[in-house]
């Protein structure tokens, strides 16, 4: 296992709960990765590709530190309902969502990439991948008593995406 990630301090986090033993790596996905071709079976981006305006350089990124039948797991936020809870006159466009969110007192502006549904699939296409599953994922049961009123939302408007995908 090897975590790389934008954020000093998102990698000190990581350091705290993995300790000295798992590689920690400081890159920035507009760049090539520090990493040798063919270096990993599996690439996980979770949450993170809807903060990068063009996925291109990422994407072909993560299939060169591939190896030839490695996959590459992807969790986003599902377009159809970031289109509409930002209010988007059209969900065809790819455009900058902007929202300022607040947490334990705390507030920070937060910017993200609204794309449709076929400009994720051409970009995992045009990189060289092939799309083994799609999944929109509803919350795990016990979520009904512990979060009553996220629940019934969750489950009937779909926040996220999952992507499996094949280098080919």
């Amino acid at each position: 296992v090897t975590g790389a990630d934008s954020s000093a301090g998102m990698l000190a986090l990581a350091r705290e709960r993995l300790g000295p033993g798992v590689p920690l790596h400081q890159a920035d996905l507009g760049e090539p990765l520090p990493f040798p071709d063919a270096a990993f079976d599996d690439v996980t981006a979770s949450l993170v590709l809807h903060y990068l305006r063009d996925w291109g350089p990422a994407l072909r990124e993560f299939r060169r530190v591939l190896q030839p039948a490695g996959r590459l797991i992807i969790s986003t936020h599902h377009p159809f309902m970031d289109h509409a809870l930002a209010g988007g006159t059209d969900y065809f466009a790819t455009y900058n969502i902007t929202e300022e969110w607040t947490k334990g007192g705390q507030s920070a502006v937060m910017s993200f990439w609204h794309r449709p549904l076929h400009a994720m699939t051409d970009a995992f296409t045009a990189a060289g991948f092939r799309l083994e599953v799609i999944s929109e994922p509803q919350p795990v049961p016990a979520a009904r008593e512990l979060f009553p009123a996220d629940f019934s939302i969750f489950s009937t408007q779909p926040r996220f995406l999952f992507f499996g995908l094949q280098a080919s």
